[in-house]
């Protein structure tokens, strides 16, 4: 046996699969060490400036915009999955699926709706001066949303429904003997939430949250739209606007120790994993059935994040959107826009989808620590914000074109232009470098169904590992698949901070049009883009409810 060991290790080396694993984890740690290695290089003189006058302000703003987008996501998410869980109420079968809907809205297009819906000449507070009796909004007008608080909300009730999935799924998987024994033991039915359910379901809240907040981290939108100046913004207006890519790099070090703090504080709760109920085939708890009054409120409790996280935005664009084609029709902008978006999304969800196949069955194949470390190490991208990211790729992408472009030039004549900048292909690989995990986990998980007896009926009955993987896991892997990319494919079209960075020139996809339009004012010329994101957008929302609804 240990003969037979020790002549299996040698294939992991020479096994295509784990070579295509290894190169995969080789290129999502070339980022992170071309930051580190940018951000030694000289400044200029600048870097003072920005350590006096502009790091504290962002560093600041940025901690508290994650700690009150945490908190209301946690409250919001929190008591949903409550409600939709522990108690049954005419209406409770929508809320369990249209709580999911504020994940098809982008944090920045959420920002650019309430902009316009908010403003003090928009339909909400036209439609208050009006019931008060004001007829101008120099006699009355709401608190400006360019503010601190409106970025929390706008945050809080997008991003919510990370929390929502996570404790939901805690809530339904606890055996309804744990409430049983405490309501035998004299807990009363209004404290259970708060002694049983809640600390039971403390370490998949904070899973959520985490996710919560390295989603605040990456936005780079909503908080310049909303006068927020986090370390995103910060990063962004050092290398555009500075033109100091190593001051950037600096300050992109600083974002990456808050998001190695997030990932520390989702391992602290998840080590309590252990003490949530293991009971097998436990019974589910049973809902408390409301009615009257007490049904009312628990629905209005439910429906208010819905509306406030999906209904309004998608109601405002619709409304904009048929505006603006009544008045221009559809645009040539918006045309190419959404070719660029679509193209480009698609060429990378084929290559993400390959590579994390790759990774996956090389993880299947050869089990290992080297294959398991291949795999966490390919999927760091998905915790960096995208504009780190994005420096991290231009420094070396830029070197390489340099260095092709003098190539091309030596042999040619002719002058080397960036082919990789320019084509479109730096884009590609910060899309695969940031959503691999997606990728490889929703993979990996499709292949962990499939019974390794399978692979060794195969193998007796003839077949090779390639016919073992086209006859075999290929089909039967085919649901995970069509999952993964579904994910992928609509998290590229979303994409707005690496897109920015290292679009080509003259490039724009439907989330740089829709940022431009909105950062020029001309909210309706953005509302089309913006519509067909969310769309768009729902579909990986309608495979979550799915999804979710088999927990049940």
């Amino acid at each position: 046996m240990n003969q037979g060991r020790r002549r299996g290790r040698p294939d992991i080396a020479i096994s295509p699969w784990a070579a295509v694993a290894f190169v995969a984890a080789a290129l999502a740690l070339v980022p992170i060490v071309a930051i580190a290695a940018t951000a030694v290089a000289d400044t200029g003189g600048l870097w003072g400036h920005i350590f006096q006058f502009v790091l504290p302000q962002s560093t600041w703003n940025t901690l508290v915009l994650l700690a009150g987008s945490g908190l209301i996501a946690t409250m919001v998410g929190t008591g949903a999955a409550w409600i939709v869980s522990a108690y049954d109420f005419r209406g409770r079968g929508v809320l369990e699926w249209a709580l999911l809907l504020p994940l098809a809205v982008p944090t920045y297009i959420m920002a650019y709706a309430y902009l316009d819906i908010l403003n003090p000449l928009g339909p909400v507070q036209g439609v208050l001066r009006w019931m008060l009796g004001y007829s101008s909004p120099r006699q009355f007008r709401l608190p400006d949303l360019r503010a601190m608080w409106g970025a929390i909300l706008v945050f809080g009730f997008v991003l919510y429904p990370y929390v929502y999935l996570t404790a939901r799924a805690m809530f339904l998987t606890q055996a309804a003997n744990v409430t049983e024994v405490a309501r035998t033991l004299g807990v009363p039915r209004s404290a259970i939430f708060w002694r049983v359910a809640l600390p039971l379901a403390r370490p998949a809240i904070v899973v959520g949250v985490s996710l919560v907040l390295m989603e605040v981290l990456n936005d780079v939108g909503a908080a310049q739209f909303l006068g927020v100046r986090t370390l995103t913004a910060t990063v962004y207006t050092t290398w555009i606007v500075r033109t100091d890519l190593a001051g950037a790099a600096q300050i992109a070090i600083g974002m990456l120790v808050l998001v190695v703090a997030v990932l520390m504080l989702e391992r602290w709760a998840r080590r309590n994993r252990r003490f949530a109920s293991t009971a097998q085939n436990a019974r589910q708890m049973q809902r408390f059935a409301l009615k009257g009054p007490a049904a009312a409120i628990a629905f209005g409790l439910g429906v208010a994040p819905i509306l406030i996280g999906f209904v309004g935005p998608a109601i405002y664009l619709v409304v904009a959107a048929v505006r603006r084609l009544e008045f221009a029709g559809l645009s040539d902008s918006l045309l190419r826009a959404t070719f660029n978006t679509v193209s480009v999304s698609a060429i990378a969800t084929l290559a993400i989808l390959a590579i994390g196949f790759a990774l996956a069955y090389a993880a299947r194949l050869h089990a290992s620590a080297w294959t398991s470390a291949a795999m966490r190490i390919a999927a760091l991208g998905y915790a960096v914000p995208g504009t780190v990211l994005a420096i991290g790729i231009l420094v070396p992408v830029a070197a390489l074109d340099r260095t092709l472009g003098g190539w091309w030039t030596a042999w040619t004549g002719l002058p080397g232009g960036l082919l990789l900048l320019g084509s479109g292909s730096a884009l590609v690989y910060a899309y695969a470098a940031r959503f691999m995990a997606i990728s490889a986990g929703g993979i990996e998980a499709g292949l962990s169904r499939i019974p390794p007896a399978y692979d060794h009926a195969a193998r007796t009955l003839g077949q090779s590992s390639s016919g073992t993987l086209l006859r075999v896991h290929l089909p039967l892997s085919r649901s995970a698949l069509t999952a993964a990319g579904l994910l992928v494919f609509v998290d590229c079209m979303k994409e707005l901070p690496a897109t920015l960075l290292l679009r080509p020139l003259n490039f724009e996809s439907l989330a740089t049009l829709l940022y431009g339009e909105a950062a020029r004012g001309t909210y309706e010329d953005a509302a089309l883009a913006a519509l067909i994101i969310v769309a768009i957008g729902i579909l990986p929302v309608i495979l979550l409810a799915r999804t979710s609804n088999r927990i049940r």
